[in-house]
Parts: C-alpha cells; structure tokens; sequence
C-alpha cells in the first residue's frame, strides 16, 4: 500500500458538541403539515439522508414518499435498526464511521449518541434484541482484523456492555432470529483499517461467511463459508422469511466479465443455496445487491441493485423469478403495507415522490411492525 493512499483516522463525534446542535430541533414537534402527513398514511419508514447543502440526517417517511420529519446528523450513516418494543430507531455510521444515533420518536427527546469504543469503528448496521433492552452492532477490532459484536444496554443510556466475536472479518450487516436466541452476521471477509479509509485491503484472499451466533453466550453456532470459486463473492445483507429460512445478499469483488450468483437461502443446519435467475435478471443486478428485504405478509424478497439500476423480486417459498423492476440508483427497500416492496434512490425517490435529498443504502419500516 502507498503512502498516498493512507486517509486520516475517523474523527470521533463529540457528543456534547452534537445534542448541542441537534437537540433544539430534536424537541420540537411535528408541524401541522407533518402530522397531516402522519395520520394518512399506512406505513412510516426510516432512512439516512444527505440533504443538498451536503449535511446529513435521518428523515422519517411515508408511503407514499412524503418527508414527515428529519433529524442531523454528525456524519453521513448507514444501515438503521428499530425495536417496536422500545419504539426506538438507530442509525450507525457508515464505515469507518464511529457513532450511532438512537432516538425515540414517541417521546420526541434528544437523541442518544454513542461512540465506538477505542480501537473498534461501527460497520453501518446492527440489530435489537427481542425485548428491545440491548442493542447489538458489526463492529471491526482493526488491529487484530477481526469481526466484532457490540452490545450496549437500552435501559441505561446505551452502555457498552461487552462484545463477542463474529467469527470472521469484515462483518456488516447482522439480523435476529425470530425466537431470538441467535444473530445472523454476514462476515463480508474484506480486510479494511481506518487509517486507509474505505480501502478494501485483501481482495486476492478474501474470507467471506455466512454465522449464527448465540445471543445469550456469543458462542458459534454455524459458519458458512463460501466456495472457493466464489471466494470474492462478499456476503453483506441477510433477512428471514416468514418461515426461518436466511436469505443473504452480495457483491461480488471479482473479474467484471463473470456472472456469480449473488443472493441466496439457507435454513439453519442446512448448506446454503444460491439463488438461480434468469439471465436478464442476473445482469441486471450488475454482481452488486446493496440492499435486500423480505415481504413476509407476501412470501416476497427483494433485492435492490443501485449499480445495475434494477430491482428484483423472487417468491421466498420457491426461490422462483416474480418481476425485474427498472430504477436507475435504486437504494433502500423495505416491505410496504400496499402491495410489493417500498424502494428508494440516491436521486431523492421514494414510491411516488422525488425529494430534494439523496437517500442512503438502506431503509426500514418502523410504523406497522
């Protein structure tokens, strides 16, 4: 690695600098335009944004894509987890970002920060446990190069509690089992260090996986590795089906001119399967899935693809092609209460609206759970 490529290390947030400039706006309630909006619509969702000024916040949002309420934030974010326990929505930076932002829309306090602690950065997603009380983040020990699980107490201003392994390298995206007894990590093997940025450090030897881990002991459950030929296939994005089945996500970091699958299903004590779509579909995903979701009401799952500019959706019960979906930068998609899927753009579009903001990789439903 040059010496050009080194960035500076992230910047930690300083929280009482950031409630200072959050707060005020964080305590004020919906106008009466928004709350207009609120009662009209079927389904509220959450996501990551960067406004046109380049400053960066989370907005609450419709269905049917009216902004309802947004919040700053110190930096750009990521992934968001929310517990329909506590009522609460997280969003982590992006990495090799080192705070997450918890807020609590029902009481409309401040918001919550959080930092990484020393020697660890957030991966840009997390989950809650079944009772909302703890909250558990993919974070990266970049000097021993390991994937990591922080949890942090709910019920005591989000306390860092502890951590236990991810059994790989490079883990992002992480969900819940429905019982609640294990997290599902996917391990995308891609050696990073924040002293080089977003630089992706081991692309000829990459470790990627698939692992169930216990909530209650942080022992290993399962690992799935991927096969050798598809050694660059990094795993990134999971979500379960109505019926326990895994459904996982990739981006292939391999020769362009090769066409890998990059989605699959695996139930737990089961070999993982790749998804098979037909050829249209599979270019059109582009090796790349930057988001994936599961319809459980409908038996769907979608995937989104902002390089390929498309959206695909397979029935969860067979695997099988339902529709190819054209969205030049799709982004964020999530279960609608209409039929289908809710889908964002990095170009401001959500359903039926544009915004004059670039939305993130990722959104979440909050309102129905």
């Amino acid at each position: 690695m040059t010496q050009s490529a080194i960035t500076p290390r992230p910047v930690l947030v300083d929280r009482r600098a950031f409630l200072s400039m959050a707060g005020a706006a964080w305590a004020v309630s919906l106008s009466p335009a928004a709350a207009a909006v609120l009662s009209r619509t079927d389904a509220v969702f959450a996501s990551a944004f960067r406004a046109g000024d380049g400053a960066y916040g989370i907005a609450t949002v419709s269905e049917e894509g009216e902004v309802i309420d947004r919040h700053v934030l110190p930096d750009r974010a990521h992934g968001l987890a929310h517990s329909a326990v506590s009522g609460h929505t997280v969003a982590f930076a992006r990495r090799p970002g080192t705070f997450a932002m918890i807020l609590d829309t029902a009481v409309r306090d401040e918001p919550v920060v959080i930092t990484a602690s020393e020697g660890r950065h957030f991966f840009g997603h997390g989950c809650f446990s079944a009772d909302g009380r703890l909250l558990y983040a993919t974070e990266n020990d970049f000097a021993g190069n390991r994937g990591m699980i922080g949890f942090y107490d709910g019920t005591d201003g989000y306390r860092r509690m502890g951590e236990f392994p991810t059994y790989g390298i490079g883990p992002h995206d992480m969900t819940l089992s429905p019982d609640g007894r294990l997290l599902v990590v996917a391990n995308g093997g891609i050696e990073t260090h924040p002293d080089f940025g977003r630089t992706k450090l081991n692309l000829d030897h990459m470790e990627p996986s698939l692992v169930l881990i216990e909530t209650a002991t942080g022992r290993l459950v399962e690992r799935h590795v991927m096969p050798p030929h598809l050694r660059q296939l990094s795993t990134r994005h999971v979500d379960i089906d109505a019926g326990g089945r895994i459904w996982f996500a990739c981006q292939y970091e391999g020769p362009r001119n090769a066409r890998p699958p990059v989605a699959g299903a695996f139930a737990p004590g089961e070999d993982i399967k790749f998804l098979d779509l037909p050829e249209e579909a599979a270019a059109a995903l582009a090796n790349y899935v930057g988001a994936i979701a599961v319809h459980r009401a409908e038996g769907l799952v979608g995937l989104a693809s902002p390089k390929g500019g498309a959206v695909v959706t397979v029935d969860a019960r067979t695997g099988t092609f339902v529709k190819l979906e054209r969205l030049a930068d799709a982004a964020g998609i999530a279960p609608a209460k209409r039929p289908g899927f809710a889908v964002s753009s990095y170009d401001g579009r959500f359903a039926e609206r544009t915004s004059p903001i670039a939305w993130d990789q990722h959104i979440i439903r909050t309102r129905p759970t």
